[in-house]
């Protein structure tokens, strides 16, 4: 099991390090980081239940002196932009519903361009499928990351049918650690409940395709993953408590989704006398 897990981890660092390394982080500082996070987590996560966490436990779990993670627990630890994930999550419903709400679309089913107020408008837009966030609000966030823009100064016209901000590196980061840690969770989750609660993770992979023929894969499996994405979302909107509204601070709710991801490498040349 240990060897497994060191293998396991092995991997996910090697791709994590691509990026700590493209973006000038130092091992020193991604030491200290780990450190921390570490420290955090055995606090946070892994108490004896009807127990206060405690520092001696922390540092049995993670090897660490009790010293240290005296000190760890006492610096000031990077906080988390709650606002981040919402802001992610409204902006994505936003455009999707621009994309099949028929309220919003012209004679030959493609998104209009819409003027910020009227019954069509992109503020109708964002109170339907955004709850009660200020339609400036999210028309400046989609505006920052290049998914709509102004057309003849009065009317906003859609760039990209997906929230990806493809002119912000720091912004691209946060989704590196916002998606990676939910597709962890999903793993640590099967591997612990997957007999009795699985939590659906699947992939499909081939080692040899040719070259010619990853402008067509892309491209349909591009489509079929967004109109999949698409259909997903729009039973989860029916079922969505909307923010601020009564049924909402009395009903249970969990935060679910659904990720799809497209990945390729160089194929590795076949061992000599062994089939492709």
């Amino acid at each position: 099991m240990h060897e497994a897990l060191a293998n396991a981890v092995s991997r996910v660092l090697r791709a994590l390090f691509r990026v700590l390394l493209r973006h000038s982080m130092s091992y020193t500082a991604f030491e200290d980081l780990a450190r921390r996070v570490y420290v955090e987590v055995a606090m946070k996560d892994f108490s004896i239940e009807g127990k206060k966490p405690s520092i001696s436990r922390a540092s049995i779990l993670s090897g660490l002196t009790r010293k240290e993670v005296r000190r760890l627990l006492e610096l000031s630890t990077m906080p988390e932009d709650p606002a981040q994930g919402e802001r992610y999550n409204r902006a994505s419903r936003v455009l999707t519903g621009w994309v099949r709400d028929p309220d919003f679309l012209d004679d030959k089913g493609q998104p209009m361009a819409l003027a910020i107020e009227g019954p069509h408008g992109f503020a109708a837009l964002v109170r339907r499928h955004s709850g009660d966030m200020p339609a400036r609000a999210v028309l400046d966030e989609l505006l920052r990351v290049g998914a709509v823009r102004w057309q003849d100064g009065q009317h906003v016209a859609l760039q990209t049918r997906a929230y990806v901000p493809a002119r912000s590196a720091p912004d691209k980061l946060d989704i590196l650690g916002v998606d990676t840690a939910e597709l962890i969770a999903t793993i640590d989750h099967n591997i612990e409940h997957g007999d009795l609660d699985p939590r659906f993770q699947r992939k499909v992979m081939y080692e040899a395709i040719p070259d010619s023929a990853l402008p067509a894969f892309r491209k349909l499996s591009a489509n079929q993953a967004q109109a999949l994405l698409e259909r997903l979302d729009a039973w989860l909107q029916t079922h969505d408590s909307v923010p601020g509204a009564a049924e909402a601070v009395t009903t249970p709710c969990t935060r679910v989704g659904l990720g799809i991801y497209y990945y390729e490498e160089p194929a590795a040349p076949p061992t000599l006398g062994e089939p492709r």
